[in-house]
Formats: structure tokens, sequence, C-alpha cells
């Protein structure tokens, strides 16, 4: 069986799309599958890091000035249509191309600048198509649905999707990494007392607005206990690293930037309270009941922050510009006496690390492959 994913990482788009869609593909390649990728040389993409992980990877040509009609407006729901590097017609005839005259047994697109006329133009280039988003905002020809989004159900996508779609929604079907699974139990385990001695910082492998500088910036009038320490995890990438590197010199408590790690699970597990993008990486804290401080670096991260906050397993600093103003408060009410563990049962509650098997078992039932 024979599964190609098309998903695309930049400095603008960032790696969540990327990364995700990884976790699906080593889990489908650990089941016996064949995985390959499909993706677009823009500045700042991962294909390399996914050669890396032995996955082979289709080449879409970047075209820097290649940008799409709608992408001024101010309705973020047209301006990622700038994201593909092309317009969606030419992005749809290169991937056919790119699957060949055999087509595969599944392909599975993450990419919020796809929507059903895409879909449809691929259709004959592949047996079952299998559509990853977190938007609900525009019509899917699909056979498959993930979005994994706290609050989200089913029955947001009714209106965008065929009667015959499979929706798997919310944290139940969230993708995360084999070891997350692994190490969650001991996670779990040692968060029955209130602690803070390891802080964990990681807004993501881009971080394109340089929240994490100005999250250690504010940290250093905040009161963290004296013998805390700070992890800071960063990606390649990431345009501001050489700045947080040198922040981190600078801070009261012993600070280590880390890039690129491959043991973000261990150091969600060691660490007691994370602050950290809204995005992907939230149901790994989640699923380590890791308690977290959460900023939204993007408009379409707003959602999911509301929800998770409303289960009381973050707290939501807000935007950028609010960190100031928000984070203080924040540190200082969640070091009070049983915040940090009655957070952390609250997480743990949201995702178990079971997600990516679930999905996996979806699309070997779906549909009868040739």
């Amino acid at each position: 069986m024979l599964v190609a994913f098309r998903s695309d990482a930049s400095l603008i788009i960032g790696t969540g799309h990327v990364m995700r869609c990884l976790t699906l593909a080593e889990a489908l390649t650990a089941r016996g599958l064949r995985c390959r990728f499909i993706g677009r040389e823009h500045p700042g993409n991962l294909l390399e890091m996914i050669r890396q992980r032995n996955f082979d990877v289709h080449l879409l040509p970047a075209d820097l000035g290649a940008v799409a009609k709608d992408a001024s407006t101010d309705d973020e729901r047209f301006s990622y249509a700038a994201w593909l590097g092309s317009d969606w017609a030419t992005d749809a005839a290169q991937t056919r191309s790119a699957l060949g005259n055999s087509g595969v047994d599944w392909l599975v697109v993450d990419h919020y600048a796809v929507d059903v006329r895409w879909e449809q133009s691929i259709r004959p280039a592949c047996r079952n198509l299998m559509v990853i988003d977190d938007l609900a905002d525009r019509m899917h020809d699909c056979d498959l649905l993930l979005d994994q989004s706290p609050g989200r159900d089913a029955c947001d996508y009714a209106h965008l999707v065929s009667n015959d779609c499979t929706v798997l929604a919310g944290p139940r079907y969230a993708l995360l990494r084999s070891e997350f699974a692994k190490l969650r139990d001991y996670s779990l385990r040692r968060r029955t007392v209130s602690r803070m001695k390891h802080l964990l910082i990681a807004m993501g492998g881009v971080d394109e607005p340089n929240a994490t500088s100005l999250v250690l910036e504010t940290l250093k009038d905040c009161p963290l206990p004296e013998d805390c320490r700070i992890s800071v995890v960063m990606g390649t990438h990431a345009p501001w690293l050489d700045q947080v590197r040198l922040l981190a010199l600078d801070m009261p408590w012993a600070t280590e930037v880390f890039v690129n790690v491959r043991n973000m699970a261990q150091l969600m597990a060691d660490a007691d309270l994370a602050i950290g993008a809204a995005g992907g990486t939230a149901w790994e804290r989640c699923c380590m009941g890791l308690p977290s401080l959460i900023v939204v670096l993007a408009a379409n991260q707003r959602a999911g922050a509301a929800a998770l906050a409303a289960t009381g397993s973050t707290v939501s600093l807000g935007g950028v510009g609010d960190v100031r103003r928000t984070i203080s408060p924040a540190i200082q009410w969640v070091m009070q006496a049983g915040r940090l563990p009655a957070m952390s049962e609250a997480s743990r509650t949201l995702v178990d690390g079971e997600g990516a098997s679930r999905v996996m078992s979806t699309m070997l039932e779906t549909k009868k492959l040739d």
C-alpha cells in the first residue's frame, strides 16, 4: 500500500503541517506501508529533514514571484492561497505528475491553501483522499477528513463534505509520535505535587513573530524560583535563533537553547510548566499532562487557544502583543498551591497519545484498496 503526502513548511507557514504528516507517515511505515512526500521548495522548508527520516521526497519548484490574486485580502481564509507558491490549478497538475500514472492508495493533503477545486482535480490520481484541516471554513471532496482541534465536532463539517465522507474530529485523534505515549505514564506520575524547577519554552519550529525573545525578556521580571532552569526549543530555520541564544546568556536562571530536538517528549516529561504556541504542540503537552501558558501566534490559533483555556489545562496569554502584560500574573497564578496538578489533570484527559493509531486504523478500514 502506497501513501503520499502533500504538505508544505516555510518561514510563513511554519512547520506544524509537515510535522503531523510525518507523525502519521511514521506510524504507517511501522505497519509496513510505503510513504512518500510531495512538497514545494519554500524558504524554510523541511524537505531535507523528511529525507533524513528515510522518506522519498518529490520537490515542487518554488516560484517566489507567484502571488495569488486574492492574497492581499484581509480575510485570512483567502490569504492562505499564497502559501502554495503557485495557483491551485498549477499545484494540482504538478502534484498529479508527481504521483505518476499508477496512482497511490491514499493521498493525504494538509494545506490551508487547498480546497474542493484542487481535490476534485487530483481525484483521478489517487484511490482515496484524506484531508487534514483545522479551519472548517471551505468545501472538501475527500473520503476521510481529520480535524483534531479542541471542541471540534463532526457536525462542523456536515455542510462542507459529502455524506459518505468519514470525519474524525477532536483531540482523540491528535497525531502524536509514539514516544509521547511511551513517556506518558512517567510524565503523569511526577505531577502529583506542585513544583517549579524546570520551565520549557517552545514556540514552534519557526516562530516568525519572535515570541521566544519576547517571553525571555519578560520573564526577567517574573517571580520564578532561584533554582529554576529554562529549556528553549527552536528549529534550524527560526529567523531569530541567534538573538534567542544571546538572550539566554543573560537570563537570571540557567537557560539552554536546543535546536531541532528529537527528544521533545522527554523534555516535556521533565518540565514542570511550558510556555508555547497554541498550535499542534499543544496536544503533545496535553498528552504529557504538562501545564501550559499558551501564546496565539496566528489568527487560526485563536479558537483552539480559547477552547483549551476553557478546559482548565492551559492559561492563554493572548497574542504576542499581550505577553508583556499577561505573563507575570499568569505565572503567579499557576504557582499557587494545587494549581499545577489541577492543570495537569485537565490536560491528560484531553489526549492519550493514541490518535495516530486511531487515524491509521480508520484509513485501513475506510476503503477497499486495489
